[in-house]
Order: C-alpha cells, then structure tokens, then sequence
C-alpha cells in the first residue's frame, strides 16, 4: 500500500501563514543528561562544560551547560509538526540564532513560532518563502535560543490544479 504524504500533511501551506501570528507549540521537553550526552557525543563536541561535572564545577555557571546545538535543534524540530510537516520543500536557511540564556539538565523547553514576512517565489510557481522566528524558553520563563528561518513552502492552490 502506498502512502498518500499529502493526507499525512500537518503543517500549514503558505496561504495559511500570516505575519505576525504565533504559534505556541504543545510539544515541550525536559532535557536530561542523556540528551545531551548523547547529542554531544555523536557530534564530537566534548567540551568539558558539556560533559565533565567536575570540570563545570569551576565555571562560571557552576554546573555543565547542555550543547547549544541540541538545543537549537530540538526547538528547530518542536516546531515541524505544528507548522511545515509535509508543506515545505526546503529549508532555505537559519539566520540570527541566539543563546540568551544557559540550558542546564533538568531545563524543561517550551517553544513558540512567529511568522515574520512571507513572499513569492520567483523561481517556483508553487511555493513561497516564508521566515520563521522560533523562541525556545525554559520553565523560568527564560529564553534560551532564538532562531530565524526560512523556509520554501507550498502554496495550497498548487496542490488544486
């Protein structure tokens, strides 16, 4: 049997995304030490400050700090489902990501999506580019990464002809 992706799609076509309008995202995620074991070892960032306790201990926050990337990638990925699952063709590019505040482990991540300006392609008749900007916060009421993306996305009416 073949999977029909269109049905599956839950993110939001280009005509459905309007400046200005966020999204809160229901998808939340307490980071724990395997996250970011895990996540730093993979991408062979063994900074001390991200996996040596004792080490962090002497540090200016006085406890190991949870990659940055990880946390990025996991308020890049929260916001898939609610916006671009199965709308977008690519991503286009990030721009402005920002670490206003340290994740430690134990850190619970809440993230919201504004979408900032959208315009046409000039290249692809049946897509717009539209940028995001996704705002991850922590239990505190913290930001912790601020992102801004561009993504190429269907336009509905593609879909119609």
């Amino acid at each position: 049997m073949a999977v029909n992706y269109q049905e599956l799609a839950r993110g939001m076509y280009y005509e459905d995304l309007e400046p200005g309008t966020v999204y809160k995202h229901a998808i939340t995620r307490t980071v724990t030490e395997t996250d970011n074991l895990l996540f730093s070892t993979l991408t062979y960032n063994m900074a001390w400050l991200h996996v040596d306790e004792e080490y962090s201990k002497t540090q200016m926050f006085g406890q190991r700090l949870v990659n940055s990337n990880f946390t990025l990638s996991l308020v890049a990925g929260v916001q898939v489902h609610d916006m671009t699952l199965g709308t977008t063709l690519a991503n286009m590019g990030y721009s402005d990501v920002k670490f206003p505040n340290p994740v430690f482990i134990g850190d619970t991540i809440y993230a919201e999506t504004e979408v900032l300006s959208k315009r046409e392609s000039k290249s692809r008749p049946n897509a717009g580019l539209v940028e995001f900007e996704t705002r991850g916060r922590n239990q505190r009421d913290e930001i912790v990464v601020v992102l801004r993306r561009t993504g190429m996305m269907i336009k509905k009416s593609s879909l119609e002809n």
